[in-house]
């Protein structure tokens, strides 16, 4: 009898299996850095930053024709930040990035509930953000089309905290998360459409965020419209790509904005099997100083890490709201072997906007990244300079003279995404 009831039970199991797929994997990523001038120019005689911190992921997927769950895990760990025995974490960064349930609505409808990343195009707007060892994650409903070579994509979000015990558990709905344009209510439209050799996408996205009148208590909400497409073209060994953003309406604080925009063209060629070459120019427009406005735009939710310069000097929790940026960058990818490969890439910063001193020259970047696969991981090694101009010193607020002569980074990761289980139809 006991061997018929395994039996059974065995037999229970694999059916559930053979109507629905189910998936356990993980990702292990320690990155060591040396910060020397990263996202900032260090002063002549500081102390460099060295350190190392850890991601790890455990993903779950569970699939059946009707509907799709997923959740991700994870802990960003700096080594040594807690202390021997320490019964809870220092750090308090255990947390989930994405919880999602997809359901099917039609043949070619669903709907997207949860924590979930939103990733779009280059993700210049919206982005996971990867590079973060915390990563990007919107809690929305997503409703979602796509029929053949066209997808549409409608994003809805409400956000509410419980820390004002007189807000949503009584009454009102005043949010009070701030900083790094955290959002109260979000709207967002997306479309994409595949040709041959072209696809395009329209970017509809607004997103409300919480004022605070203190004369009268009251709350309400400052509205930010972000608008625009992404092109891509290719041809043979050629391509090219291009993006065009307004901003208008109110960021936070109530600040206008009008006039603000995002223009990026970028050239990619082919040259052999083993090298591709880019080159690219973007511009970004500053604040142009008037009163109780602005004219500058801010990428808000994209993975800004991407752009603009390895070091961070711009629009990674900073470059908000000032001279704005002109950058022409030149790059090269050389496939080393079949498992390695290197790109070189040189950047050249200006502000769209002159600062107080009339100046707009900032300086050069240098990036360097090299990648190595191995049996089932990854090793990744970065080096980045920054080549400072006058305008660099005085953006930044510190003299020449009182800054190192070396602004540098250099970090190293290993990537380890090992697969658990995979139980498929």
């Amino acid at each position: 009898m006991k061997k018929q009831h395994i039996i059974l039970g065995l037999l229970l199991v694999s059916f559930q299996f053979a109507k629905a797929q189910f998936t356990l994997d993980a990702e292990f990523r320690p990155r060591t850095e040396y910060r020397s001038g990263f996202g900032n120019l260090i002063a002549d005689g500081a102390d460099a930053g060295f350190g190392i911190s850890t991601r790890a992921r455990l993903n779950a997927g569970y699939t059946t024709d009707a509907y799709k769950v997923f959740i991700s895990l994870q802990d960003v760990m700096v080594w040594g930040e807690n202390r021997q025995i320490l019964p809870y974490d220092a750090n308090n960064s255990f947390a989930v990035f994405q919880a999602w349930a997809e359901l099917k609505l039609g043949e070619n409808t669903t709907t997207k509930l949860g924590r979930q990343a939103l990733v779009y195009d280059d993700q210049r707007i919206l982005g996971g953000l990867d590079w973060a060892q915390q990563g990007r994650n919107h809690d929305a409903a997503l409703i979602k089309y796509k029929k053949d070579n066209f997808m549409l994509d409608v994003a809805l979000a409400f956000n509410q905290d419980y820390s004002n015990p007189t807000g949503f558990i009584s009454s009102g709905t005043a949010y009070n998360t701030t900083g790094l344009f955290s959002y109260k209510t979000m709207q967002m439209l997306y479309m994409k459409k595949k040709w041959d050799k072209m696809t395009g996408s329209l970017l509809l996205l607004n997103n409300g965020f919480q004022e605070f009148d203190a004369a009268s208590a009251a709350d309400g909400v400052s509205n930010l419209q972000t608008l625009g497409t992404h092109l891509t073209y290719k041809e043979g060994a050629f391509g090219l790509a291009a993006n065009a953003y307004l901003q208008t309406g109110k960021r936070q604080g109530a600040v206008d904005v009008k006039g603000a925009y995002l223009l990026g063209l970028d050239a990619t060629y082919k040259a052999s099997p083993k090298v591709g070459l880019g080159l690219g120019l973007e511009m970004i427009s500053g604040n142009d100083g008037a009163a109780g406005e602005t004219g500058a735009f801010f990428p808000l939710y994209g993975t800004n890490h991407k752009f603009n310069g390895f070091m961070d000097y711009f629009y990674v929790g900073n470059h908000a709201n000032s001279i704005g940026l002109v950058d022409l960058h030149l790059s090269a990818n050389f496939k080393l072997s079949k498992s390695s490969s290197l790109m070189v890439k040189a950047l050249n910063f200006r502000g769209e906007q002159a600062l107080a001193s009339g100046e707009k020259s900032l300086g050069t970047e240098i990036d360097l990244v090299y990648k190595k696969a191995f049996k089932g991981y990854a090793l990744v090694l970065g080096y980045s300079q920054m080549f400072a101009s006058d305008g660099m010193y005085e953006l930044k607020g510190i003299t020449e003279a009182a800054a190192a002569g070396t602004q540098n980074w250099a970090w190293a990761m290993l990537v380890i995404k090992p697969k658990f289980l995979s139980r498929k139809k």
